[in-house]
């Protein structure tokens, strides 16, 4: 594995153009208007994999978005890694917010910028050319499968249905995943937790059209104002979500686990001047990295109604809207905290509107022990390139899928992300350090190695 580095060096201007080319088609899963762009996506990637030296690839269709399965077996009696990732990517807008277009890719500053730089398609490709160093120099030690879905930013609702028709073809020892992140850039993490998601969009209506503030103002209720105030109430003076049972199944993490937590190398200064904010904020008694990590929360993700366009307009709306989220710990179930929430949003709505919560997507939350044989291999192969010892982290984020696998295939996932706070995902100015790109590349050989040798031990 020593002529890694040289593979790079030597191939690393190739690598970026073909990355460049899939980041340049806009495979937002959010949007129907792209439903053309998911295709010529997922074609890309079949024939990137073909040249990466797989030994089929196939544009597979599900109920939603098409999925590409690869695969190089080079003896069944090997073990078998799946590497699952994803090539659809957020919206981008606000447009006017990006330094330069977000499917227009541009490196600046030793990052690449764009939407998808990092959360997947960066990500993703650094395992493609893993596996292509592994084939092109021989120095495969076991088998591959990949799985690359098109609906992960919208809650993965098609890949259940997927794994479970194709159970035989997904078979495998251990499922491999980037679409994590790293503490720093000096400082290699392994995911060992992920939130689980829920997420609403809710409409209140008021009066059959909108009508004069000045006339009907004080007589008919408005439905931003009464929106406005079921969310503000939904969190409390200390930070708690005021849903009647949301922490009923909330795992408690113990004290042991929490000062392991507080040893974690973060600069709560550093996190804050690198957000532009001046103090933090959050559920009393539990430190920012728990409040992201071991904790659930509620957010307001988008909220409208009525004249938003320039200058004034006296309107008392007819309608109000948002879109909200929970991101849920283990032991939450997305169903259950749905339900929870529909019935308080109902218990709280006046009888002056009218209210429908429309549950868009939801999954569970993920633990991966850290005593597992791939664990170890992660661990070797990140002491090996970057020197020092991964530190063991929980995200805050979510991807829901991964639960999944675990139900459906009975396979653990381990995640190995190489991404940074600072690289802005689902945010204007999405971007990727090189660096982290070709150390991810660098390093996911050698989990190849560590993993096949203790596999067969």
């Amino acid at each position: 594995m020593e002529d890694i580095k040289n593979y790079i060096l030597n191939n690393k201007d190739r690598f970026i153009d073909e990355l460049f080319g899939l980041i340049r088609i806009p495979s937002i899963s959010a949007k129907s208007e792209n439903k053309e762009d998911m295709r010529k996506a997922a074609l890309y990637l079949k024939s990137a994999f073909i040249n990466a030296g797989a030994d089929m690839a196939e544009v597979m269709t599900s109920k939603g978005n098409p999925v590409i399965f690869a695969e190089k077996i080079i003896n069944p009696q090997l073990p078998t890694i799946l590497i699952y990732g994803h090539y659809d990517v957020m919206p981008a807008e606000p447009l006017d917010l990006w330094k330069s277009p977000p499917f227009e890719p541009e490196i600046r500053d030793e990052k690449i910028y764009a939407r998808g730089a990092d959360d997947d398609k960066g990500q993703l490709f650094m395992q493609i050319k893993a596996f292509e160093f592994m084939v092109k120099t021989d120095k495969l030690p076991c088998n591959v499968k990949f799985m690359v879905e098109g609906e992960e930013e919208v809650g993965s609702p098609s890949l259940e249905q997927f794994c479970i028709d194709n159970k035989e073809l997904l078979k495998a020892d251990i499922i491999l995943v980037s679409d994590t992140g790293m503490y720093s850039k000096d400082i290699p993490s392994i995911t060992t937790g992920l939130r689980g998601l829920a997420y609403w969009e809710i409409e209140v209506t008021g009066p059959s059209r909108d009508l004069h503030s000045g006339i009907f103002g004080g007589a008919v209720a408005n439905p931003i104002n009464v929106l406005s105030k079921i969310i503000a109430d939904i969190i409390d003076e200390n930070g708690k979500i005021t849903i009647p049972g949301f922490y009923d199944d909330v795992h408690n993490v113990s004290q042991e686990e929490r000062t392991l937590l507080s040893q974690a190398p973060f600069n709560e200064t550093e996190f804050k001047k690198s957000i532009e904010v001046v103090e933090l904020s959050g559920e009393v008694g539990y430190s920012t990295i728990e409040r992201t990590g071991i904790r659930p929360t509620f957010d307001v993700c988008g909220i409208w109604g009525g004249y938003t366009g320039e200058g004034a307009k006296t309107v008392l709306p007819s309608k109000a809207y948002a879109k909200v989220s929970c991101r849920l710990v283990p032991n939450q179930n997305h169903e259950k905290i749905a339900k929870l929430f529909k019935d308080y949003i109902a218990s709280v709505t006046p009888s002056s509107v009218k209210i429908v919560v429309k549950t868009l997507h939801g999954g569970q939350g993920y633990v991966c022990p850290i005593d597992t044989l791939a664990y170890k291999a992660a661990e070797k192969a990140y002491i090996k390139t970057f020197g020092k010892q991964p530190v063991p982290y929980r995200s805050g984020g979510s991807i829901p899928i991964i639960s999944t696998f675990e139900n459906v295939l009975g396979i653990k996932t381990i995640l190995m992300g190489f991404g940074l706070e600072s690289d802005a995902i689902h945010s204007p100015n999405e971007n990727y350090p090189l660096y982290n790109f070709y150390k991810g590349i660098e390093t996911i050989p050698y989990f190849y190695k560590y993993y096949t040798e203790t596999f067969k031990a």
